[in-house]
């Protein structure tokens, strides 16, 4: 498998998976159950998953009233697909 696969394959499951995090954590505040941690759910973001992060806060209205993640998951988000953009324009031949 060529490594631009592996990484896609990588940024899939990382980007479900924050967005599983989102509704489990949406699930268990509801019910009053114990929490995922907040800085799990960042970290998720970070480590990739950040479009699947930012799309559960919004498909289950999950941490919306929370400043900080209105904030930095969509700059996060912003981040990722930017440098994304930029490796994959680079590896096309069109920036130096």
């Amino acid at each position: 498998m060529q490594p631009g696969f592996l990484i896609l394959i990588y940024f899939a499951v990382v980007t479900v998976v924050a967005f599983a995090m989102m509704g489990i954590d949406k699930r268990k505040a509801v019910k009053g159950a114990f929490r995922i941690p907040e800085a799990s759910l960042f970290l998720s973001a970070l480590l990739g998953g950040s479009i699947g992060s930012t799309a559960g806060m919004l498909v289950f209205h999950h941490k919306t009233n929370h400043w900080y993640f209105q904030a930095f998951m969509p700059l996060i988000t912003l981040l990722q697909v930017t440098a994304l953009l930029t490796a994959l324009l680079i590896k096309a031949g069109l920036l130096h």
